[in-house]
């Protein structure tokens, strides 16, 4: 008998595969070079990220997640702004519409996370800036907090 997981779907049916992770855009710029190189490195980061996810074919869904950085040196000059879609192609059956929401919202943004911050490292370098490492995310809680911000949204008399 194949087990069932607590919302009574059958963990046997449940099927998840990576099809094709790929870059959808890019961009670097560095708009004050070579002016930026002769001043002190102290720079400020800013970093937006967001996800979107599409679905594609009977089973198959596009997830995006787009990271911008921008960092800005002495007298708040911009050194570089970095925007790169990261997406990835992934067959998804078998789950419940919330457990698909998850895996879309989180468990898909977690693996295309390094390819994307790998993507940020190198082209930092490649612009001539000391190498960035993003720090790890916690897709997990940042999904968590959306589907909070969105019950709220829909029933304001909770608060």
């Amino acid at each position: 008998m194949a087990a069932e997981n607590q919302d009574g779907t059958n963990q046997a049916d449940q099927q998840f595969a990576i099809q094709r992770v790929y870059i959808k855009d890019l961009s670097f710029e560095s708009p004050n070079t070579p002016a930026i190189f002769t001043q002190p490195w102290k720079p400020k980061m800013h970093v937006e990220m967001n996800t979107e996810s599409v679905s594609l074919e009977q089973n198959d869904y596009e997830v995006v997640l787009s990271l911008t950085v921008t960092v800005k040196g002495e007298e708040d000059k911009t050194a570089f702004l970095v925007e790169v879609k990261q997406a990835g192609v992934f067959a998804i059956a078998g789950f419940d519409p919330q457990k698909m929401g998850h895996m879309l919202g989180s468990f898909c943004p977690n693996i295309l996370f390094p390819f994307a911050r790998e993507v940020v490292s190198d082209l930092v370098s490649k612009g001539g800036f000391p190498q960035l490492l993003l720090a790890p995310v916690n897709f997990e809680a940042l999904y968590a907090q959306q589907l909070q911000a969105e019950s709220g949204q829909q029933n304001p008399a909770t608060h």
